[in-house]
């Protein structure tokens, strides 16, 4: 789809702005044109991409986990039409080809999570979970057992109100099966997910041949550690074609791994920021991996500990490689490829080395579950390998 800005206007602007004003981001009324004082043209005044329907934008991306950057791209038109729905506004069924994804859905899901029917993550998406425990609520409650959310099923919830609060199952879940897994890393089943540059407009030439290079490096330096430690790892490409988030996660789900690790080079047009940041899936309605929370803060203080990147620090996020997959995942951006000085890092063989270690130091740590650990950064390869030798 085309991308709308500041400036634009037209029938797909209008759209924006009315789910933005629905959504209490922005006023109804638009202002007039900062330099004529008048709305432009032909144009009617509620179809101008505007300074406070920029500001609007931005607000709404920086509530939903989306980069801010006042641009209506795929990510942001997806998220805003999902924000649009309302439960009750339309019939809620499971499809197999194209899920129904929406605020009502989440509402849904947290509904059914407080009345223990729900366990999965409140992610707005209607899949088979979700219309499991939809079957299960309605036979229950002595409605027709279709799965279908429709005028009697919301009517029977309106009137059950909430049973339960606090606690979620979804957490208590992956905690629990890190727990019976056990500290061992031989059989663990992890995903290596590296990067492909040149998907962004600040990675083009030499600077996405780059960022390519040292993401499928350090893949392959992080796969070779892990196989050495007895883990069965798998890459989401073959590295010949530059997939989408979506087909990525798909890829993840089908190998049904334990762990995803998105390898990622940061991008800004001010080449000023630096540093290595650490994301999970986590969104506006309160739910998020508690796992992959854990990881992505055990990679990001791993790394900061042992390289000379700065700390970004670790964010929730709704990316759709954190969003799609069933398992934890943890998205590193391992530094800004826009940044001459986080580049060199990079391009440094032996950092790459350091990272690699890094990541799979945290990942033991996450199944140490806090027991027999050491400090950050003290932890090395040959400490965790005959960690491994004593435990098999």
């Amino acid at each position: 789809m085309p991308l709308f800005r500041l400036g634009d206007h037209g029938s797909a602007v209008a759209e924006i702005r009315n789910i933005l004003v629905g959504l209490g981001f922005l006023t109804s009324s638009p202002a007039p044109d900062a330099m004529s004082g008048t709305f432009s043209g032909w144009t009617p005044p509620e179809a101008i991409f505007d300074d406070p329907c920029d500001h609007a934008v931005r607000a709404f991306q920086q509530e939903r986990g989306l980069i801010v950057d006042g641009i209506v791209g795929p990510a942001t038109y997806r998220a805003l039409r999902e924000a649009s729905y309302q439960l009750g506004t339309r019939v809620l069924l499971y499809r197999l080809s194209a899920p129904m994804v929406g605020d009502d859905v989440a509402t849904l899901q947290a509904r059914l999570q407080n009345l223990g029917y729900y366990t999965g993550l409140v992610d707005g998406t209607f899949g088979e979970t979700t219309h499991n425990a939809v079957c299960l609520y309605q036979s229950e409650y002595g409605l027709s057992s279709d799965g279908i959310c429709g005028p009697s099923t919301l009517r029977s919830l309106e009137r059950l109100g909430t049973r339960v609060t606090g606690g979620s199952p979804h957490a208590i879940r992956e905690e629990e099966q890190v727990r019976r897994s056990g500290p061992q890393l031989s059989g663990k089943r992890i995903l290596i997910d590296p990067g492909s540059g040149g998907l962004h407009d600040f990675s083009t030439g030499q600077r996405a041949d780059l960022e390519s290079e040292v993401l499928w490096d350090l893949g392959a330096r992080l796969e070779g550690r892990m196989a050495a430690a007895g883990m069965e790892t798998f890459l989401s490409h073959d590295g010949r074609g530059r997939p989408a988030d979506d087909e990525r996660a798909r890829v993840a789900n089908l190998i049904d791994a334990d762990l995803m690790i998105s390898l990622r080079c940061g991008h800004y047009p001010n080449e000023r920021a630096h540093g290595a940041a650490s994301f999970y899936f986590g969104n506006s309605h309160g739910s998020f991996s508690t796992i992959g929370r854990n990881l992505a803060g055990f990679i990001q203080r791993e790394i900061v500990a042992r390289t000379a990147l700065s700390d970004c620090r670790t964010h929730e996020r709704t990316w759709d490689v954190l969003r799609l997959t069933r398992m934890p995942v943890a998205l590193i951006d391992v530094g800004y490829i826009t940044n001459g000085g986080d580049a060199e890092v990079l391009n440094d063989p032996q950092t790459r080395d350091v990272i690699a270690e890094a990541i799979l130091v945290a990942v033991k740590r996450l199944y140490l579950l806090g027991e027999n650990d050491r400090p950050t950064g003290t932890y090395t390869f040959a400490d965790l390998l005959a960690a491994e030798r004593l435990s098999s």
